[in-house]
């Protein structure tokens, strides 16, 4: 590696957002060799510079980011993630590092950090935001991809392959309030099929194999 500058591909949908950050980046020598407002650009660009580090922000329109970590990875094993992002619960953080990151960086405090975790990064080290470190050492575990109990309970009925209607009477909710939870699980998820959400309950444990 020696002293050449450490390669970057931004990854955020606010171009403000991503100018700030080159600015930023620029002055510590970094070089940020491209910029991508969505996954799939992200992903093109990973594939074709090789960076050391991918500044990947959770919440971009289209493909969600979090289940895409594992193909960026692929794509470019030796690029190492960098989470910024503004999602402060722990839940969040654990599922990006399980996924693949190496560093989950807070957006409020991207000034003061976000240099600092791609150093880190970059020699293979963890990163994560002090105070939400200290809030994931002591959180617990709880359903995977950032889902709620209640989007786990019925995640878990529909990999068992209950209906709508076959859900709601054992949760004693409506028809219409499942279908909502059952919306809500395939946008956090980005899976949208029956089979997509029955392999993700299975390669999460919430249902025997």
């Amino acid at each position: 590696m020696g002293d050449d500058p450490i390669t970057v591909v931004l990854a955020d949908d606010h171009a403000v957002v991503r100018t700030g950050l080159k600015l930023l980046l620029a002055q510590d020598g970094m070089q940020v060799v491209a910029e991508a407002g969505d996954v799939a650009g992200a992903l093109r660009y990973v594939l074709g510079h090789k960076p050391d580090v991918l500044v990947l922000d959770l919440n971009m329109p289209g493909e969600p980011s979090l289940p895409a970590i594992p193909r960026f990875l692929e794509a470019s094993p030796q690029t190492r993630i960098v989470v910024l992002t503004m999602q402060q619960e722990p839940q969040f953080a654990r599922e990006a590092l399980g996924a693949g990151a190496t560093a989950y960086v807070l957006k409020e405090a991207a000034d003061d950090e976000l240099v600092q975790a791609i150093h880190a990064a970059r020699e293979g080290r963890t990163y994560v935001n002090p105070s939400l470190g200290a809030k994931l050492a002591t959180a617990p575990v709880g359903p995977p991809g950032g889902l709620t109990e209640r989007e786990a309970d019925i995640l878990r009925l529909i990999a068992l392959g209950h209906t709508n209607t076959e859900i709601a009477e054992q949760l004693f909710l409506s028809v219409r309030t499942v279908e909502t939870h059952r919306a809500h699980i395939q946008q956090k998820l980005g899976r949208t099929t029956r089979a997509e959400l029955v392999r993700f309950a299975l390669d999460e444990g919430l249902v025997d194999r």
